[in-house]
């Protein structure tokens, strides 16, 4: 038996890569370094002391506010330290100490980057997606069931799925409808998980997207053209194929048989 302290020092450990995950997602739009210098508020410029920058509990003993000029910090920092904290302890109970816990750590990281960039900026950095289309290309040394021939099939098959969609559109509307950064992402995403992986994520991605789109048009109850950022849904149907992939897909091919 698992002693439950070691549950609450990997979620600890996971808001601390948290920490820097916000680091990433502020400086990396702005062409900044992620190394140096040291955090600061982005109002008074003060350089924030490493006692006012501990993992949520800064936050709520700062009750939210700048220690200098009180403006408010976005809840973006606590919300990215406690969801890195939360994928990385069900990470762990669904995996245990193994590569594979730490692959889908990674991955997972990244997704939570690009992902709010992209609702910040509408924008998915290809210094982030084009290098980690290579770097998860590996998933075949980390997780069992995925082969080299896999990842290969998911990179062509996601992005060509992705690019060929985006094309389509233009041809028929005159405009683009889908940015270059989500078909990079979705060969990130199939490197990573195999064809049958990415097949369910852009499965997956797109219903998520229209359900909340349809959301949105209701409620302000006109036909607007919509912006909305893709790469959340992605990083959401992706995820969820990583906890219940396996389960999804068994249930429809029963259904089907």
């Amino acid at each position: 038996m698992i002693p439950e302290t070691i549950f609450v020092i990997i979620f600890i450990l996971g808001a601390c890569i948290g920490s820097f995950l916000n680091v990433c997602i502020y400086r990396i739009p702005r062409n900044q370094s992620i190394i140096s210098p040291r955090s600061s508020c982005p109002f008074c410029k003060k350089t924030i002391p490493i006692y006012f920058n501990i993992p949520l509990i800064s936050f709520l003993i700062l009750k939210g506010k700048c220690k200098y000029c009180l403006k408010p910090i976005s809840l973006v920092y606590p919300s990215i330290e406690t969801l890195t904290g939360f994928f990385a302890l069900i990470l762990f109970m669904k995996f245990g100490f193994t590569l594979e816990t730490l692959f889908w750590f990674v991955f997972i990281c990244v997704l939570l980057v690009i992902s709010f960039i992209d609702m910040a900026t509408q924008t998915i950095p290809d210094i982030i997606s084009l290098p980690c289309i290579i770097i998860f290309s590996l998933s075949c040394f980390f997780i069992p069931e995925i082969s080299f021939k896999d990842t290969l099939a998911g990179i062509f098959i996601g992005g060509g799925i992705l690019y060929f969609t985006a094309l389509l559109y233009y041809l028929i509307r005159k405009e683009h409808g889908m940015g270059g950064g989500d078909i990079k992402l979705i060969a990130m995403i199939g490197a990573a998980t195999g064809f049958k992986g990415v097949l369910f994520t852009i499965f997956t991605g797109s219903v998520f997207g229209t359900f909340l789109g349809i959301i949105i048009i209701f409620k302000k109850n006109e036909d607007i053209k919509l912006k909305i950022p893709f790469a959340p849904f992605l990083s959401a149907g992706v995820i969820t194929y990583i906890f219940f992939g396996k389960q999804f897909i068994y249930w429809y091919f029963n259904v089907l048989s």
